[in-house]
């Protein structure tokens, strides 16, 4: 007998020692959405240097400057830094808002009440 047919087995028969599995729960899948896409945008000086990236990832935006060294200082001085750190944007403050924006933003404020007073009774 030829060694592939001997090593068939029949279709029928499941193999000894398996269990059957209760396959009637479907397993639970969470399908998320994909990453916004970062933008990048370069400044550049009149000679086509990079001077600055401006790079907005998720809802933070940070910037890459180049290492460029302060006076005399070259690469490889002790008083030179091989790295520089990206930027991080912390805080933006819209200085050109409208007057009624401000107006309703004075009286949303005015009309939440205050806090409860502290009981200094039972604080101590």
């Amino acid at each position: 007998m030829p060694l592939p047919a001997s090593a068939q087995q029949a279709v029928g028969t499941p193999p000894a020692g398996l269990e059957t599995l209760d396959e009637s729960t479907a397993p639970a899948v969470t399908i998320r959405q994909p990453a916004p896409p970062s933008r990048a945008h370069e400044y550049r000086a009149p000679g086509g240097r990079v001077t600055e990236i401006e790079v907005s990832s998720g809802g933070s935006t940070y910037y890459l400057k180049p290492n460029t060294q302060a006076g005399s200082a070259i690469y490889g001085d002790g008083e030179s830094t091989a790295l520089r750190a990206p930027q991080w944007q912390i805080g933006v403050f819209d200085l050109r808002r409208s007057q009624e924006e401000k107006a309703a933003q004075a009286a949303d404020i005015a009309s939440t009440p205050p806090p409860p007073a502290l009981d200094t009774d039972t604080a101590r």
